[in-house]
């Protein structure tokens, strides 16, 4: 599976709408995939943020939040919340929130409709594909492939409902409720904010 690895930025400018989709699923892939460097939080404190919807507060907060943030405490913070010994304080895999445990059904339904889309795991990734970065990653390349069977809207929307619509506020109530959660917090508003316009913008589609 792809991961992304360089930080994409959501900056609202005069772009595309299925860049800015793609670019803001990268985003959140790349801040809950592995701590964010301090150069990604300093592009992303000096991104634009206007307007006074949902989302657009959402990315408003992270900005606000990023000016004042240093690379080490994230990291730290990272680490305490999903990368704790034993159990993580907050479990990033969708599996869990679907059934209760790792590696379960959820993630074999997952791995089948990843090998007929012709999506491969990375060999060098140690987690699992139902990682929430992972199908953040996956949502972005469907959605900036110019693959016919991997670009239309159908697909996505197919994608997102079966392996993310069903837990993703799961996961965003548990970052929101821990009590460490300082730098993620605005970062899970974000995710929450834009996966609702997502499955908004799907049923009408």
């Amino acid at each position: 599976m792809v991961t992304t690895t360089h930080p994409l930025v959501f900056e609202r400018q005069d772009q595309g709408e299925e860049t800015a989709r793609a670019d803001l699923y990268g985003l959140l892939a790349t801040l809950l995939y592995a701590p964010p460097s301090q150069a990604l939080l300093d592009t992303i404190a000096s991104a634009q943020s206007e307007g006074d919807g949902v989302l657009e507060r959402a990315w408003a907060d992270l900005v606000i939040t990023c000016k004042s943030a240093e690379a080490e405490t994230v990291r730290d913070e990272y680490e305490l919340l999903f990368l704790g010994v034993g159990k993580p304080e907050v479990m990033l895999y969708g599996s869990y929130y679907l059934s209760g445990f790792l590696m379960e059904k959820p993630l074999a339904a997952l791995r089948t409709d990843l090998s007929m889309l012709g999506i491969e795991r990375v060999q060098s990734v140690v987690e699992s594909e139902d990682h929430i970065a992972s199908l953040c990653e996956v949502m972005r390349y469907l959605i900036a492939s110019d693959d016919p069977m991997h670009g239309n809207l159908a697909t996505q929307q197919t994608f997102f409902s079966d392996h993310m619509q069903a837990w993703v506020d799961d996961l965003c109530n548990a970052l929101e409720a821990h009590p460490m959660t300082v730098f993620y917090l605005p970062v899970s508003r974000l995710a929450r904010a834009y996966f609702a316009v997502e499955m908004q913008a799907f049923d009408m589609g």
